[in-house]
């Protein structure tokens, strides 16, 4: 062997101990299986809560001085609009303030009397932390509806650009199963983060659509970046077989997957912890289940999307063969 076709040798040899992603395909059917458990479960069970901006309703800010009993003023303002009731609290953009949040569905909105009502209702029972309405905010039904149906047409725009940005990227190695195959990895990771989302009973809100952006990065983002380890491995090794490439590609990107995880999923734990102690608990709907989707994305990264993609191929392969 010539000198340079040793250097290449040498720099072709993998630098890492080579797992067989590709033979953990029962254990990876079995935790999508539980995922999907888990979210029809939390659904049967503890049903989707909507957020008032996409089944529409009122919402109310007061500003008050000291400490104020939040339950109470929860009880309070469900005698008066008669429906369920859900308090947010909050710090005032305007000096030292506190802010206190109540919505609740309402099909016509609370007119100016209701509202005068309740804020007289609130301080008479709270004459100490004087409550004074800050901002008054009705949301139609079908507002709420178009909102919802504008952020899943989102939803779908982005999985097909991205089906489309990988299919051309990875073609030499079979870019549209691949990119077929990362969007389930992407529903995989929402699924996962959605399940969390009703099982700790949190509503559906902005901040769960945040969650859901979020994880779609980078999920995506991981799934790429070992795509492309995929990709070198096809021309450093071009007589490999196309398991033997994604395990060489999944075990090499293994370190870096687990080191940034660590790194995204620890801040976020702190941040949970630290709202919770705090009493901010309407982050810990952002928070928690990011956490949960920023999990499943670096598992189905290195399992679910290119072992599911390698199935495939070689479902097809076999089928060509006969």
């Amino acid at each position: 062997m010539s000198k340079k076709k040793k250097q290449v040798a040498a720099a072709a040899a993998p630098d890492c101990k080579i797992y067989n992603f590709c033979g953990k395909k029962r254990m990876i059917l079995a935790i999508v299986i539980c995922v999907v458990v888990a979210l029809l479960a939390g659904i049967l069970i503890r049903g989707v809560d909507l957020a008032i901006e996409f089944k529409g309703g009122t919402m109310l800010t007061y500003s008050y001085e000291g400490d104020l009993d939040t339950n109470g003023v929860k009880s309070a303002a469900e005698e008066i609009v008669n429906t369920p009731v859900t308090i947010r609290t909050g710090e005032s953009l305007e000096g030292n303030g506190h802010q206190i949040t109540l919505s609740f569905t309402s099909e016509e909105g609370l007119n100016a009397d209701k509202q005068y009502e309740l804020t007289n209702a609130l301080n008479t029972k709270y004459p100490d932390n004087k409550l004074a309405l800050f901002d008054s905010n009705d949301v139609s039904p079908a507002s709420g509806r178009e909102f919802l149906l504008k952020c899943l047409l989102a939803m779908v725009v982005a999985a097909i650009l991205i089906i489309i940005y990988i299919a051309i990227r990875f073609q030499k190695i079979g870019g549209w199963s691949a990119g077929v195959c990362s969007i389930f990895a992407l529903c995989h990771d929402l699924m996962a983060a959605l399940a969390a989302s009703i099982l700790f009973g949190f509503e559906f809100n902005a901040n769960i659509v945040a969650v859901i952006l979020t994880i779609l990065g980078y999920s995506i983002n991981n799934t790429i970046v070992i795509y492309d380890r995929i990709r070198e491995n096809k021309t450093l090794y071009p007589n490999a077989t196309l398991n033997e490439l994604i395990n060489m590609g999944c075990s090499q990107s293994l370190t870096r997957s687990i080191r940034t995880s660590i790194t995204t999923i620890g801040t976020m734990i702190i941040v949970s912890i630290v709202v919770f102690v705090s009493g901010y608990t309407s982050l810990l709907s952002f928070s928690v289940p990011l956490i949960f989707g920023l999990i499943s994305g670096t598992y189905s990264s290195l399992f679910v999307a290119p072992v599911t993609w390698s199935w495939l191929m070689n479902k097809k392969a076999a089928k060509n063969s006969k």
